[in-house]
């Protein structure tokens, strides 16, 4: 078995439709959309090919990605209107119970009075 190891960055800048070899690296080793323009634009048919399918790839991972974060979007809004809505039960139930404390006051108030009022009218 034979292998061969191809170092990246001594790949020469200058590659042409000639050497498939040199244009399926400088492919690989591409980090600009500039580089794969250059890589196009020697119109070799399997270098577009390979150029188009890593667009392809690409545009589906962006659009999984938008949609994950459309979901987490739609999750994160329903959890904070689920949030909002047991704060408002909480501070409607404080209210209710706050009020009820009041009305339990002013009718213990209330009473004293008629039992002051009771025994002022039983002497």
């Amino acid at each position: 078995m034979c292998f061969h190891f191809f170092e990246l960055t001594k790949i020469p800048d200058d590659i042409n439709a000639d050497n498939m070899l040199l244009l399926w690296l400088a492919l690989f080793k591409a980090d600009t959309e500039e580089e794969l323009t250059k890589i196009k634009s020697l119109e070799v048919k399997v270098m577009d090919q390979a150029i188009n399918a890593y667009y392809n790839i690409t545009a589906e991972s962006e659009l999984r990605e938008r949609e994950r974060l459309w979901e987490k979007a739609r999750h994160d809004e329903a959890q904070a209107l689920s949030n909002a809505e047991e704060n408002g039960r909480k501070a409607e139930r404080e209210i209710l119970q706050s009020v009820i404390n009041n009305k339990d006051a002013e009718i213990a108030q209330l009473k004293a009075q008629l039992e002051a009022m009771n025994s002022g009218l039983n002497k």
